[in-house]
């Protein structure tokens, strides 16, 4: 099982979402709707360059930017996170029948130690950080990763996303794909099973939904 974190397991958007505006507030400007939902499930970089082309300040430090931006959240993730409905209990139904699990995100390293706390480590077989893979979602290599740490194929594994950057990592890395919107519509995509929440999803519903993917 292939999780993603931001949007999939907590609601952890909405903190970012925070955090960039009062950002972008002291950088004496206001972060346009198009540019955040451009932000969701892109890396940290990614995620940057579109603040500054929005802002309209593309020679700003983003170096400065990232450190500030991180202290923010760190301070947010440390109050702790709100699960989405049904992925706690689905989290811990995966553990409980003893599937290899990971945790997929394009958040960094240290902020994923803090949402840990929420999340629980133990719930974890590996995690897979946005600053510590080769490129990041929407390129295939977090969840090729995962994988291979996991010592899985990948077209054993389901990926639940929330979001089109996500998406199509998962799409493009070979997994069999759940997608959950929550803060951006996803379209319906040819061989992603899209579904409204996590609620009522358990281990044998995610084992039928492996055995109906082609090939």
């Amino acid at each position: 099982m292939l999780f993603d974190m931001d949007g999939t397991l907590v609601d952890s958007e909405k903190v970012w979402e925070v955090a960039l505006n009062e950002l972008a507030a002291r950088a004496g400007g206001e972060l346009s709707t198009a540019a955040r939902q451009a932000m969701i499930g892109g890396s940290m970089a990614i995620s940057m360059r579109i603040f500054r082309d929005d802002l309209g300040q593309p020679g700003r430090d983003e170096a400065a930017d990232v450190a500030w931006l991180e202290r923010r959240v760190e301070e947010l993730f440390a109050k702790g996170l709100v699960w989405r409905p049904g992925a706690l209990e689905l989290l811990h139904a995966v553990r409980s029948a003893g599937l290899p699990t990971a945790l997929v995100t394009s958040t960094g390293r240290r902020l994923v130690e803090i949402a840990l706390d929420t999340l629980g480590r133990e719930n974890f077989d590996v995690v897979v950080c946005g600053d510590e893979v080769s490129a990041p979602k929407p390129d295939p290599a977090p969840y090729r990763t995962a994988a291979d740490l996991l010592g899985v194929k990948i077209a054993e594994c389901v990926a639940i996303e929330d979001s089109p950057t996500g998406l199509a990592s998962a799409v493009a890395s070979g997994a069999a794909v759940l997608a959950v919107p929550a803060e951006l519509e996803l379209p319906p995509t040819d061989g992603v099973h899209l579904r409204d929440s996590l609620e009522d999803v358990d281990p044998a519903f995610l084992s039928r939904l492996l055995a109906s993917v082609p090939g």
